[in-house]
């Protein structure tokens, strides 16, 4: 007797909604996800960015973009390129670093942590 492939997918439990899900349509039993974030240059495109909390527990920028593309191919074969160059330099620069906060500065490089240094009432 043969299973099916989609079987797997049943058997998720169901995750809480989280502080900025959607709470709508767009949450399944095992992924939520925020309202759309709509980044517009008329008349050039658009980006939909999403924050996704996943089934694996992590969180995601889920990015759809439309760019209106050159009328002539060699145009918008260097458009492309440079959309496909652009978005690896920004995955590069967004990257989750071990040790490294959102400012850039070292974890334990020495700079004031005044949250740590406070002792309770």
């Amino acid at each position: 007797m043969s299973r099916s492939v989609f079987s797997r997918e049943l058997h998720h439990k169901p995750v809480p909604h989280t502080s900025w899900c959607a709470r709508d349509h767009r949450c399944g039993l095992v992924d939520h996800r925020s309202a759309d974030t709509i980044v517009k240059l008329p008349g050039h495109g658009r980006f939909i960015v999403t924050r996704v909390l996943g089934r694996d527990g992590n969180e995601y920028a889920e990015i759809r973009g439309f760019v209106r593309l050159h009328t002539t191919d060699a145009g918008a074969r260097w458009q492309l390129g440079e959309l496909i160059n652009g978005l690896h330099r920004l995955l590069g620069y967004l990257a989750l670093r071990r040790g490294v906060v959102r400012d850039g500065t070292a974890v334990g490089s020495g700079a004031p942590r005044p949250a740590i240094e406070r002792r309770a009432a």
